[in-house]
This record gives C-alpha cells, structure tokens and sequence, in this order.
C-alpha cells in the first residue's frame, strides 16, 4: 500500500487557521481522520495554541494512542500542560514502556503526583527501575507468556479469550514453573500443530534472548542480526521480564545513527533541530566551538615555533592548509568507518592489532599515491624539487597517521564504555593538523639551504 500522506505543511497551514478562525469542530475533524503516524508528526509542527487546542479536545484513548508515537522531548512538553488527574488516565492508556519512558522524563515531584492517582501501575513499575537506554528500559511487559504443558487447543482458547491488543507480537514465550523462559513459540506453528499436542513438544528450545541490563544498541544488533520482529528479555536467572519489539528497535536506530552524527559533527543533544530555539542551539553547539578554537590555538602554536623559517621560506604558508586538510579529511574517514563498524558490532578493541596494521597499511598507501602526485605536481610549480619533496613526504607520514589515529581514537573509547562517535573531527583532526604542520616544517627546516 503505498503511503497516502498529506502535505503536511498545506494541513498546518489549514489547521492552525480553522483554529484560529473558530471553526474548532472542523479543526478536530481533520486531525483525528489522519492516521496515528501522520497524526503524530503533524502535532509537532503545529504552533502551540493549536496543540493547546488539541489536548484539550482529543479523548483519553486518542491522547494516549498520540502520546506514544510522539518524540519523547515533544510528549514531555505536552505532558506538562495536562492536569495531574487527565496525565494519570493517559499513563494508564499508554503502551507499558512508552508510559515508562514519559515517567522518568518527567519531573519527580509530578511523577510521582501522577503515579499516585493512576489506578494500574503493575505493568509500568518494573520499567522504572531499569535506564532507558538498556533493554529492561525498552521492553513493554505485555506479552503472551504459557506453560509449557498447556496443550495447543487450550493455548489457542487462551488467545481467543486474552484477545491480545494489535501491539503485542504474536509470539508465545514459553516459561516453566519459575517463569523461566524455556522457549518460543510462532502462530503458525500454534495453529498447525495437533489438537492434543502440548506446546513444549512444538516450541523452538534455541530462544534468542537478551539480558535486561544489555545496552539498546546492542539489543538492535542483535535483532538485526537475527531478523527479528520481537526479542525477549530476560534477568540473571533467566526469569521473562518483557519483550522489545520492532518498532521500539526502529526508534533505536534512529536515535543512535543521530546521536552518531551529531557527534561526528561535533554537536550535542539528539533533540536540536534547526527551528529549535537560539538557547538550545547554543547549548549544543558552542562548547564543541570552544574545544575547536583551543585546539586551533594549539596548531597555531606548533605553527609559531616555525616562524623565521616561514619568513624566509613564506611559500610553506601555501601548503601547510594542504597537509593539514588532507590528514584530517582521512581521519574523518577512518573514524566514520570505525563508528560505523563499532555500532553494528563488526568489530571491537579486541580485534586493535589487526585494526590498526590495516588502517596503516591504508594510509601508507593513500599517502604514497596522493603524496607522489602532489610532490611531481609542486616540484614543477614551485621549480624546485625540494619543496615537492619536502611537501610530498608530510603529506605520506600525515596520511599514515591519519589511518592511525581515526582508528585508535574510537576504539580506545569504546574500550573505555564511552561512545566512539566522541572521536568526532575537532579531536582527530587537531592531532593530524598539528603532526602534519610539524613534520612539514620539520623538513623544510632540515632542507632550508635548498628550499631558498
């Protein structure tokens, strides 16, 4: 089926005007006929009189069906605007780990104010405990869970009478008496199977699991690496928590490949966008600026310390912005491939010898067939075949290390628990700028008398 989206600027445009024009009944009208996905992108663009309008409006199903498929910054802020007793029925109404999630983003006083009003709060509690970014923060704790003695005509009549929402995967997790997870078992083999059969004799013993303390990106890796639409999860004694599914996984991805980027971009906080508001922009993007001018200063200096050799020789000022970009473009590719490698778990600092023999090999290739070129093309420039030399070899050892440290830097930190998108180019590139300065004045230094 292909997607039938509206423009969802001509819609804004039109919402927030019925909106403002009075006509309230039609403004509803055209936000509860869009699906829940388009209904929840589009409640993040509109201004905020109109969500004001819309919260006010929606009924307690319709609140919770948006809240959780909106981004949890937006959520908390909409959280925010409701009543302590509307925020409990809506808690109640919200996917287990959604309402979880909104729970821990929210202030502790009002957390704990909606918390006390909520009627049910069995499947929401053991969320809490665990941090949102490990399985245990993920999973939703509805799951279809049997005993592995039931026979599959009970377990179908079972089905028929829990009626299990849309959300829940189809899967049965089978657990013995300790509620240990022993196996699983998939509808189609539930409803093929012979009428008196008991489902620990049909069910798959080799369950793919995870632990509840695991790290949700390794959790998406190990979906993705396995195909699977949900995975259960489990404690240290292999005690069924809950189970985490596609969609939650999906998120996941999401919010790690723009944690990764931004990083990589030396940006912090997932949640900037470009209309994000002037303080928040701030916040994430002048620190990185700080450490960049210090680390510019830092190159600078290196670069002073050369100074009567660059007054005698000031053609060097032309080719030190060659090395230098040159070494930090390839450490940026390096980096952005160990990031990569890392996240999906095709490596690790296990693997740091072999890494780092390829990642030198690599360089001392790139920089042998950029460095000769660049060296042939400044000896016939400049008319002296010391200065292509002199340049040639800068840009061969800076290329070398370039390889060295865009690999080093990220599994280092990944070796440390810290997230290797850190090594993002305003580190890496300040060591092959200030190297590369270093080796180019070096040289020329070492070879002035032929250089003038």
């Amino acid at each position: 089926m292909k997607d039938q989206s509206p423009d969802f600027q001509i819609v804004v445009a039109e919402l927030q005007s019925d909106i403002e024009k009075g006509k309230l009944d039609l403004a509803l009208q055209k936000f509860v006929e869009l699906s829940l996905g388009d209904q929840g992108y589009l409640f993040t663009l509109l201004d905020q009189p109109s969500r004001d309008f819309l919260l006010d409006s929606l009924n307690i199903d319709a609140t919770a069906d948006l809240f959780d498929r909106l981004d949890d910054a937006v959520t908390l802020e909409a959280a925010e605007n409701l009543s302590t007793a509307q925020l409990a029925v809506v808690l109640e109404e919200m996917q287990p780990d959604e309402a979880a999630d909104l729970l821990g983003d929210l202030p502790t006083e009002l957390a704990e104010q909606a918390l006390g009003e909520m009627q049910e709060t069995e499947d929401i509690l053991p969320l809490l405990a665990y941090p949102d970014e490990t399985a245990g923060g993920r999973m939703t704790t509805e799951f279809i869970a049997m005993h592995g003695e039931t026979k599959t005509s009970q377990a179908i009549q079972q089905l028929r009478n829990v009626s299990p929402d849309h959300e829940v995967p189809y899967y049965i997790f089978v657990t013995d008496n300790s509620e240990r997870l022993t196996g699983v078992l998939g509808l189609r083999e539930l409803v093929v199977s012979k009428t008196n059969s008991r489902i620990n004799q049909i069910m798959d013993k080799e369950v793919i699991q995870v632990d509840a303390n695991l790290d949700q990106e390794e959790v998406a890796n190990v979906m993705t690496r396995h195909e699977l639409s949900a995975v259960p999860v489990v404690d240290q004694q292999g005690i069924m928590l809950g189970v985490i599914t596609h969609d939650d996984i999906l998120d996941v991805i999401s919010e790690e490949a723009t944690e990764d980027i931004y990083l990589l971009a030396s940006v912090s906080g997932m949640e900037l966008e470009p209309d994000s508001p002037i303080p928040q922009q701030i916040r994430g993007r002048l620190p990185w600026l700080y450490l960049n001018a210090l680390t510019a200063l830092f190159a600078a200096w290196v670069v002073s310390n050369f100074e009567e050799l660059i007054a005698r020789v000031a053609t060097l000022a032309i080719f030190l912005s060659v090395v230098g970009g040159l070494g930090g473009n390839a450490s940026s590719q390096t980096v952005a491939l160990m990031v990569r490698a890392l996240a999906l778990g095709k490596t690790s600092p296990r693997k740091v010898g072999s890494v780092l023999a390829r990642e030198l090999l690599v360089g001392a290739i790139q920089g042998l067939a950029i460095g000769l070129i660049v060296a042939l093309g400044v000896s016939q420039w400049q008319g002296n075949p010391y200065m292509g030399l002199v340049v040639g070899v800068a840009i061969f050892i800076n290329l070398i290390l370039a390889g060295f440290v865009g690999a080093l830097i990220p599994l280092g930190l990944k070796a440390f628990g810290q997230d290797p998108a850190l090594a993002s180019t305003v580190l890496v590139t300040t060591i092959t700028d200030s190297v590369g300065f270093l080796v180019l004045l070096s040289l020329a230094a070492y070879f002035l008398p032929r250089l003038i």
